[in-house]
This record gives structure tokens, C-alpha cells and sequence, in this order.
């Protein structure tokens, strides 16, 4: 006996049939008891959003929020099939286009189809595994760094493994051109960093957050510096010395589980590729009056570091959207990013010339596209290693950052500076040489 559809399904078939009449939207919707509804001529088949139960739309319905969508994904309730968040946003990229879609879509039938989900019976959705414990302390306060950095890197190696590059740089690619691989781009990216820095044979050289080791080795190895790196991750601390080693590099390269706030003595060079991230908008004086301290006259910094646009103040600046409120509860607990005019006001406040500020942005949205792609390329691997939750939350994440680089919600600038002296910079005239 065939059972007729109830209120609910009723309700939102019209409501997707009605969007797929105004939409070109490349994927299909799969509802609890297995109908399909393609929201667009162009629908790729088997790209699927799919709705586990009318229970989660309903709990949806009555307690919408970001929060609540992310942990129905992570847990089951929603699930993206076939694909990726880049894969269902695919030819959407243009802000007047998505507008344009937005004001044709039918906001009557969006409320006559939410109505039947109000009074129907929700769905709570479980745990997503964020971060348990304050992520918004400063220095001062007993902010919990090491925590914070655990949380997020200490995942395991092997599961970075199956989406970075072969040296495992999990910061912004270089590319030489867009068609070039990941590997060669992430290459070209610390090659381009030590010919910024102006290393040379004998320097001595600070990498702040130094990762798995991959910028410290091409350092030493390839340009003959003194190199010493700090990190709070214990599962990147041991790969990055055992690599160190591999590459016969013991005389030349030292790594220590430290913050950089205690780190001691005078480097020629500093770079703090991706780590600014981590240190929250209340502690930049002290991060950049310690690196200050750490640099002798007119030695170089090279700051990589994402930023959001600018406010009119800093206040309205730090208004956080509910999205990236959710990024440092599910990824990057104690996370806050700057915005370049502020960064730069800080350098300047704190001791340093800045000499140059180049804008990567198109250069991340295209390292994230590739790392999200081979996440999901390895999505049964991943599982195994940190669970399905993690694994979708990840996934998400990823394609999400790589939207915002595309669409420029967020960039990322790689910034020279110097420890201000009076008198000659001592830099070339011209910046020729670094894209001959």
C-alpha cells in the first residue's frame, strides 16, 4: 500500500519545485523516503543535497541558526553527496548573479512550506565536537594557546597526510601559474619567502609556528641560514625533527615545543607564515613588540597572515558573523583574523618599516579548492582516522574558506617589515629580482 505524503513533504516538494523553475543551480535535493528534485535544468547527476528526516528541517524551522545547520551536517542530518560545498556553488561565484537569484526566489512559498514544519515533531541535533572551554582570552588572562593549537594540528599526521603537499605545507600556495600543481606552488611559495627575507649563508632565521618543518629545511638547505623553529603542536614537533633529520640538516636547523612569547636571543631574519591567526587582535602589541625584540636593527619580518575587510572602526570590525563565529568553535578554537590597515598600523606602532604588501588572496582560494578536493578524494581514509563528524566538518570548512578567497569575503596579504633604524633600509632599490 502506497502511504500519501504528509504536510511537511507536500510543502517542500512545492517549495523545490518552485526554485527549480527560477534556479540554474547544478545539484538535486533527495528527501527522507528517496525522491529527487533537481533545482536546476544543469543539475549534475548524483550531486545531492540530502535531508535525512523531516524532523531535522523542523528543528531547523524553530531554532534557526548557523550553529544548528553545521552540527546536523557534521552529525548525518544534512549530508552534500556526489560532491562538495564547491561542487554545489559552482558557477555562483558572481556577487550579481547570486543577488539576482536571491530576489527571484519566491518568499511567500518559503513561509507556506516552513509553516507544517513548525508544529511537526524536531529533531535535536547531537554534539559536533567543538571546542570545549573560552577561545576569547588574551595573553594576559592565561589565553590557552597550547590548547587552541592541539586542538586543531593534533588531529594526526597521517590525516594531513591526505590532502597537503608533499612537504606538508598547510599555508598558502604560490603559484607560478594557475595550472601549476600543488606541489610545485607550495615550493614556489617558500622559495619566494627566503628570496623576500633576502637570506643568506650564515643568517640566523626564526620561524614563528614553524609546522611540520618544510620552510625551515628549504632554509637551511638550500640557502645556507642558521634556523631555529617554535611550535606548540606535539604531532608536528616530532615529524618536522625526524624530518630534520632525514635531511641531514641537525647543524643547521633546531626545533623546540615553545611559544614564541619565550623564545630567547637575536635573529637576523623572522617569519610567521599563518600563525598570526592564532594570536587574537588584544595580544598583537605584545606579538609584535616580541618580535621586535627578537630582530637585531634592519632585520627583516615576513608576516603571512589572513585578513577580513576593513570597518569603519575596530569595534565594528570585531562584530563577528555567525560563520566565523563557527569556524573557531569547530576548527580553530581561540582564532581571530585582522584586517591589513590595522596590521600595519600595529607594525608601524610597534617599531618597524614596512617595505612591501602583496596580496595572495587568489592564490589561497585555489590552495584550499585543491586541499578540500583531496580531502575528499581521501574522505574514507579520513573517516578511519578522526570520524565521519570530523571528517564533514572539515570538509565544509575547507570549501567554505576557499568561497570566501574567491568571492574576497577574506584575503591574505604577505607583509615585509623591518626593524626601524634611522637612516638606509639597507633593501635593493627595485623588487625586479623577486619575479625575474
Amino acid at each position: 500500500m502506497t502511504v500519501p505524503p504528509d504536510k511537511r513533504t507536500r510543502a517542500l516538494h512545492s517549495l523545490l519545485n518552485d526554485i527549480a523553475s527560477i534556479a540554474e543551480l547544478p545539484f538535486s535535493v533527495r528527501l527522507w523516503q528517496g525522491d529527487v528534485v533537481a533545482l536546476g535544468p544543469q543539475a549534475k547527476p548524483g550531486l545531492e543535497v540530502v535531508v535525512r528526516s523531516p524532523g531535522v528541517l523542523s528543528d531547523l524551522v524553530r531554532h534557526p541558526s548557523v550553529d544548528r545547520l553545521i552540527r546536523h551536517y557534521a552529525t548525518g542530518g544534512i549530508a552534500i553527496e556526489g560532491g562538495t560545498l564547491l561542487d554545489l556553488a559552482a558557477g555562483h561565484d558572481d556577487d550579481k548573479r547570486r543577488r539576482k537569484l536571491l530576489k527571484k526566489l519566491p518568499k511567500m512559498a518559503f513561509l507556506k512550506a516552513a509553516a507544517p514544519f513548525v508544529t511537526g515533531k524536531g529533531e535535536k541535533p547531537a554534539d559536533a565536537m567543538s571546542f570545549v572551554g573560552k577561545t576569547g582570552e588574551t595573553a594576559v588572562a592565561g589565553r590557552a594557546d597550547r590548547d587552541y593549537i592541539q586542538f586543531h594540528y593534533d588531529l594526526s599526521n597521517d590525516f594531513y597526510r591526505l590532502f597537503l603537499d608533499e612537504r606538508m605545507q598547510y599555508t598558502c600556495a604560490y603559484f607560478p601559474d594557475w595550472s601549476a600543481s600543488l606541489d610545485t606552488a607550495q615550493e614556489a611559495k617558500l622559495d619566494m619567502i627566503c628570496r623576500k627575507l633576502r637570506l643568506q649563508p650564515g643568517e640566523t632565521f626564526l620561524d614563528i609556528g614553524c609546522g611540520w618543518g618544510g620552510l625551515l629545511i628549504w632554509a637551511a638547505g638550500k640557502y645556507g641560514v642558521k634556523a631555529h623553529g617554535v611550535t606548540l603542536s606535539q604531532e608536528q614537533y616530532e615529524l618536522a625533527t625526524e624530518r630534520v633529520r632525514a635531511a641531514g640538516l641537525q647543524d643547521q636547523v633546531t626545533i623546540e615545543i615553545r611559544d614564541y612569547g619565550d623564545v630567547d636571543g637575536t635573529f637576523d631574519k623572522v617569519a610567521s607564515i599563518g600563525m598570526f591567526e592564532h594570536v587574537g587582535i588584544d595580544n598583537h602589541p605584545a606579538y609584535f613588540g616580541k618580535i621586535r625584540s627578537l630582530l637585531r636593527p634592519r632585520g627583516l619580518l615576513l608576516n603571512h597572515a589572513i585578513t577580513r575587510r576593513g570597518k569603519p572602526s575596530l569595534k565594528a570590525f570585531r562584530k563577528q558573523k555567525k560563520e566565523y563565529r563557527a569556524i573557531t568553535d569547530y576548527i580553530f578554537p581561540g582564532g581571530e583574523v585582522d584586517h591589513i590597515g590595522h596590521s600595519l598600523t600595529m607594525l608601524e606602532s610597534h617599531g618597524f618599516e614596512v617595505h612591501d604588501v602583496e596580496n595572495w588572496r587568489e592564490h589561497y582560494a585555489l590552495t584550499t579548492d585543491h586541499w578540500c578536493r583531496r580531502l575528499y578524494e581521501n574522505r574514507d581514509a579520513a573517516i578511519d582516522m578522526i570520524g565521519p563528524e570530523k571528517v564533514r566538518l572539515w570538509l565544509l570548512y575547507l570549501a567554505g574558506v576557499s568561497l570566501g578567497f574567491k568571492r574576497g569575503s577574506i584575503n591574505i596579504f604577505q607583509t615585509i617589515a623591518s626593524r626601524r633604524t634611522k637612516g638606509p633600509s639597507g633593501l635593493p632599490p627595485t623588487r625586479a629580482d623577486l619575479y625575474a
